[in-house]
């Protein structure tokens, strides 16, 4: 294959925070990297494209000290704390404009030290629309703080009217409630969503524990995951009243791999604990109780520490490429194969080996598929 005539895939990110600044490192770090040797991600090529084809052309944030700062500063710029690994950056010609603040700050987040605080510009917002489609994004990527419902939802608006695909990597139900669904597939658009799974983090290591009591003819009885963190998600996530979706997103992530669904009393998942010296460290401490041959007690109980936003970005950057194989191909709505690979509440949940299945038959359809969405 001609690299060289690969174009990129234009993108544009909503939401400047961690998630997004690995995500913007990752991509000169990975570019010109032999595929053979690469490490840290899962697939070196889809279709045309390799870590390195993707191009931001325009950024949305609404924090003082990022709005008209390049991309390239501002992915660095406090309260961001996520794990540098390509601090080199290449001038993206990409300068950070003011989205609407909407529902996109919880009230308690400008009530700490400035080095984790968030407070909105005073700016007026821009008209997302006309910024999509005068920057040529192909793909906007939804980065936006857990419970900013109302700010998805316009951000997802924004898309269908400029004809820019949509990666929801937050758990506000777009690509899983079947009337954003079915209003992508009639605009022609493609959509992968709803919050995104780590590479290997709580929730995917949850869902393949419990498959495998299921498999292994273990009744699991009850189970926990709680999760602290030190970066703006974990802050922001101090709002109980902004976590509904979040909990709901990856319970019935964990529900969905076992064969009879736990009482509500007897699984909890959710983030536990904002710990601000943690940083970007994401720490899980997960239990399950069960049951064995002749009713023997099965007790696991497992703690898994990770850099949160990198561990998001090696999903994320599949799931791009995912996207431009759809609009290459005239794809449209809620992609089956993606969603379920990728996300933590798809339109239909499948095991993850299935997910992984299913993927691999999508990247590998005939470029000149056309249609609705694929499974």
């Amino acid at each position: 294959m001609d690299k060289s005539a690969t174009k990129p895939i234009t993108i544009a990110i909503a939401g400047v925070g961690n998630c997004a600044s690995a995500l913007i490192q990752g991509i000169p770090y990975y570019r010109g990297q032999d595929a053979s040797t690469m490490l840290g991600v899962m697939r070196p090529q889809i279709g045309p494209w390799g870590c390195g084809d993707i191009q931001p052309v325009a950024a949305f944030d609404i924090d003082a000290r990022k709005v008209g700062e390049s991309l390239e500063s501002a992915i660095f710029a406090a309260p961001n704390c996520a794990h540098v690994f390509q601090a080199d950056l290449p001038a993206s010609g990409v300068t950070v404009q003011m989205g609407p603040v909407l529902d996109g700050v919880a009230d308690h987040m400008g009530d700490h030290p400035e080095e984790r605080a968030f407070r909105p510009a005073d700016r007026p917002a821009v008209d997302v629309t006309q910024v999509l489609q005068q920057s040529g994004a192909q793909v906007l990527v939804c980065f936006l703080p857990v419970g900013s419902d109302e700010a998805v939802r316009h951000y997802a608006e924004c898309c269908l009217e400029a004809g820019v695909a949509m990666i929801n990597c937050v758990p506000t139900f777009i690509a899983s409630d079947p009337e954003w669904a079915k209003r992508f597939q009639q605009a022609g658009l493609p959509i992968i969503g709803d919050d995104i799974k780590s590479q290997v983090g709580a929730t995917i290591v949850h869902r393949q524990l419990a498959r495998l009591f299921s498999d292994r003819g273990c009744t699991l009885r009850r189970t926990y995951q709680l999760n602290t963190g030190g970066n703006t998600d974990f802050l922001n996530m101090l709002a109980q009243e902004r976590l509904g979706s979040k909990k709901i997103s990856k319970t019935q992530s964990v529900q969905s791999q076992l064969p009879t669904p736990l009482p509500a009393d007897q699984i909890h998942i959710g983030p536990s604990d904002y710990v601000p010296w943690q940083k970007d460290n994401k720490v899980c401490f997960l239990r399950m109780e069960g049951e064995a041959f002749g009713g023997a007690p099965v007790e696991l109980e497992l703690r898994l520490s990770v850099q949160d936003s990198p561990n998001s970005a090696g999903v994320v950057i599949d799931a791009i490429r995912c996207a431009g194989l759809a609009l290459q191909r005239s794809m449209a709505g809620a992609l089956t194969a993606p969603c379920a690979c990728y996300m933590k509440s798809p339109p239909r949940q499948f095991s993850d080996a299935e997910a992984q299945q299913k993927l691999e038959q999508f990247i590998k359809i005939s470029a000149h598929a056309n249609g609705a969405s694929t499974s």
